[in-house]
């Protein structure tokens, strides 16, 4: 059993590496848009109707978006206001130990999406169908094992590059090419094509600090997100 006295000295080692690492705008030069103005979250907004939750709290510091479970273990959706179809996709992600989330594209209000996994220990990067069925990936080039390149307890460096309507998906984590997929076809719910850029707050489970964490992620995980921008494909 892990005590929680533990992961709260780790977690307040995080918070101040992340307050001590001021977040750097993308390069106004290759093609990318921030999604966040540096000073408050305007252009995002929480799910009403997605299951891990509706009421958390999302905040910026220095630069930093945190997303942070509210009432204690409720997670949620965080929200682009404008839907993306073809995009490639840049950010920055330090969450707390066990924490559960991960990077929502083409994704409905409610939460249905092709998800990029972000969950430690497990495997960081992988794809999911998050209320979509997958169709089984076509693999265009070799995985790479996320543990030689994931960082933990560190910033780690996510892109993604989503195009077509059967849509071809390219994921690097730190400058290196994990894998590159073709769908063999939309799997968007309804033939939808297109969607939101989401960030998932997993829900928990336990909903006390003395009980401990059980269920999907630690209920007090924050998710912590800097250097997200986008770039629109023709």
């Amino acid at each position: 059993m892990i005590r929680l006295g533990y992961w709260i000295v780790l977690s307040g080692a995080l918070v101040a590496a992340s307050m001590s690492l001021p977040a750097q705008g993308p390069s106004t030069t290759d093609g990318f848009a921030p999604l966040l103005n540096g000073r408050d979250t305007r252009g995002w907004h929480w799910s009403r109707t997605v299951h891990h939750g509706t009421t958390p709290l999302a905040r910026l510091e220095q630069g930093t978006l945190v997303l942070e479970p509210h009432p204690f273990g409720q997670g949620g959706l965080f929200l682009t206001d404008k839907a993306y179809k073809d995009f490639e996709l840049t950010l920055d992600c330090l969450p707390d130990p066990g924490y559960n989330s991960g990077i929502f594209l083409r994704s409905t209000e409610g939460g249905s999406a092709y998800q990029i996994e972000l969950v430690r220990p497990g495997n960081a990067g992988a794809l999911l169908g998050e209320q979509m069925r997958l169709s089984p990936p076509q693999y265009v080039s070799p995985r790479v094992d996320v543990n030689t390149v994931w960082k933990d307890g560190a910033w780690n460096t996510m892109r993604v590059r989503m195009e077509g309507e059967a849509p071809h998906i390219t994921l690097w984590i730190n400058e290196t090419k994990m894998w590159e997929v073709a769908m063999p076809k939309n799997d968007q719910i309804g033939g939808l094509s297109g969607g939101m850029i989401g960030l998932q707050l997993h829900w928990s489970a336990t909903y006390t600090a003395a009980a401990g964490g059980s269920g999907s992620g630690l209920p007090w995980s924050v998710q912590r997100f800097r250097n997200i921008a986008i770039k629109e494909l023709p």
